[in-house]
């Protein structure tokens, strides 16, 4: 339940290198939104792209059925601060900020 509130009231997660910790609330986040318990957008960002890579076979787990290849796009990896920015940024603008009105 913990794991449930913290996502939910999350707008983005970005994942750096962690331990056991940090796989168990990475598959958590992944596996409420893949099974749409969480319906809300959120940015999913993997920051570090050879540490995901080495850590986790993402297209493994697509080769052996474990996933779909749409399981893919429930995350971003990125090594660039830059691009984590441009992403949470426009997926917020998309998803969770509500549009501005007129100023009066």
């Amino acid at each position: 339940m913990r794991k449930f509130w913290f996502i939910y009231l999350a707008k983005a997660v970005v994942l750096f290198p962690g331990g056991f910790g940090t796989l168990d609330e990475l598959f958590e986040i992944l596996t409420l939104i893949q099974t749409r318990k969480m319906r809300k957008r959120i940015p999913v960002i993997l920051y570090g792209s050879k540490y995901w890579d080495d850590i986790v076979n993402f297209d493994a787990l697509v080769r052996y059925g474990t996933i779909s290849t749409d399981d893919l796009k429930l995350f971003h990896r990125t090594d660039s601060l830059d691009e984590t920015y441009a992403i949470v940024t426009r997926e917020l603008i998309a998803h969770s900020i509500a549009t501005p009105g007129p100023v009066l």
